[in-house]
C-alpha cells in the first residue's frame, strides 16, 4: 500500500512538474513575441516623420509613399496571434520602407536633410532590434514545441490545451535589410 501511494505520488509530482515547464515555456514565448511586437511598433511610430520629410523632397513618389502608408495600417490591422499573418504584413512594409530609403539616391537634398538621417539611423536601430527580438521568440517557441511535441509533455500538453507557437519568418530576408545609403 504505502509502495503505491509512494508511486502514484512521484508520478503526481513528475506531471506537476512538466505542467510547470510547459507553462513555463508558454510564457517565455508569449514574452518573445511582446518584445517583437514592441519593435514593430517603434518603427511604425517612425514611418510618419519618413514619410513627411520624404515628401517634401520626392514629390514624385506620391504613389511609394501612400503605398507604405497603406502596408502600415494593414500590419498594425493583424490580430495579435496571427504570428504568419504579422510576419508577412512586416515582410512587404520592410521592404517598402527599403524603397523609400533608396529614394534618398535620386533626390540629393533628401540625403542631405539631417532629420532623414536620423530617422535613417533610427530605422536601422530598430531593424536591429526587431532581428535581436525576432531570434528570441522563435527560440522560446522552438523550446515551447519541443516540449509540446517530446514524449511524455505531449501527453500532458494534450490533456491541458498546450500547442505549438509558429516561427516569425520573413519570406525574403532581404526584403527586412534597410539598405545603407553612402553619404
Amino acid at each position: 500500500m504505502f509502495t503505491t501511494l509512494a508511486i502514484l505520488t512521484a508520478i503526481g509530482a513528475y506531471l506537476v512538474f512538466i505542467y510547470n515547464g510547459l507553462v513555463k515555456a508558454r510564457q517565455m514565448a508569449e514574452e518573445a513575441w511582446s518584445g517583437i511586437d514592441v519593435q514593430l511598433k517603434r518603427r511604425a511610430d517612425l514611418i510618419p516623420n519618413l514619410i513627411e520629410t520624404v515628401k517634401g523632397y520626392a514629390t514624385h513618389e506620391k504613389g511609394t509613399l501612400e503605398s507604405v502608408v497603406e502596408l502600415r495600417n494593414k500590419a498594425q490591422a493583424v490580430p495579435a496571434g496571427d504570428v504568419a499573418g504579422r510576419a508577412a504584413a512586416e515582410g512587404l512594409l520592410g521592404a517598402a520602407l527599403g524603397k523609400i530609403i533608396a529614394l534618398a539616391e535620386a533626390y540629393p537634398d533628401l540625403k542631405a536633410n539631417e532629420n532623414f538621417i536620423e530617422l535613417q539611423r533610427s530605422l536601422e536601430t530598430v531593424e536591429g532590434e526587431i532581428q535581436m527580438s525576432r531570434r528570441y521568440y522563435n527560440g522560446a517557441a522552438r523550446d515551447l514545441n519541443v516540449k509540446v511535441e517530446s514524449f511524455p509533455n505531449n501527453l500532458v500538453a494534450g490533456q491541458f490545451g498546450f500547442s505549438k507557437k509558429p516561427y516569425f519568418e520573413i519570406a525574403n530576408e532581404a526584403d527586412r535589410a534597410v539598405p545603407t545609403v553612402k553619404f
